[in-house]
């Protein structure tokens, strides 16, 4: 079974990667850019056929390592 864990700043977080990327491509000609917010993306492969379990060890994963949830938000996405 497959995963994907998407790790976002909650909004109201500043950003300044995010900013600095959006003047990079401001800089580099690209139009219409309003604004950029930049997270992380972890593609995960799990053992086991069990979704719910699965749900569960990425939900504690999520909690526990890959998202500062004082900051930052996450979504689960799963694959067949």
């Amino acid at each position: 079974m497959k995963a994907r864990v998407t790790v976002t700043l909650k909004s109201g977080i500043l950003d300044p990667q995010g900013k600095a990327i959006e003047g990079a491509l401001k800089s580099l000609g690209v139009d219409g850019i309003a604004s950029v917010r930049q997270g992380k993306v972890f593609d995960i492969e799990l053992a086991g056929a069990d979704r719910a379990k699965a749900e569960a060890a990425l939900k504690d994963a999520a909690d526990k390592l890959l998202a500062n949830t004082v900051i930052e938000n996450y979504a689960i996405d799963m694959k067949p």
